[in-house]
């Protein structure tokens, strides 16, 4: 089912909540940067961690008794990696892959592909 075993299972869970009665129209912008604040430091001190979005809201609503005023908006797992996974060129998709040895293969495009300087070239501009 793709989860992993007890012993690899992450060590901690942040669930990002949004109060409803009080966001913003750019909440989104301050869950991001929240977000990264708490990935950063969490690698600074050697804790990996993966963000998710698709979660069952409803069951977590209910396990945690969470209030209907607030949003589930992304859950963040933090743990200890086991692995290192290696970048690959992206080509065409951004499905992981483990080889022979174990070891996971990451897609990624290249920097160049995603950020512009002062302009978006027509290259730049069909759908990936």
């Amino acid at each position: 089912d793709g989860s992993p075993p007890a012993s690899q299972r992450p060590t901690a869970y942040i669930m990002v909540l949004i109060n409803q009665e009080v966001k913003t129209k750019a909440f989104e912008h301050d869950v991001g940067m929240a977000v990264e604040n708490i990935i950063l430091t969490a690698l600074e001190e050697g804790v990996g961690s993966c963000c998710f979005g698709s979660v069952d809201r409803g069951k977590l609503r209910k396990r945690f008794n969470i209030p209907k005023k607030y949003l589930i908006n992304l859950v963040i797992a933090l743990g200890y990696p086991n692995e290192s996974p290696v970048e690959e060129p992206f080509e065409n998709s951004v499905k992981y892959w483990k080889d022979k040895k174990g070891l996971l293969h990451v897609p990624k495009r290249k920097l160049k592909d995603i950020l512009h300087r002062n302009v978006i070239t027509s290259e730049h501009t069909s759908a990936v």
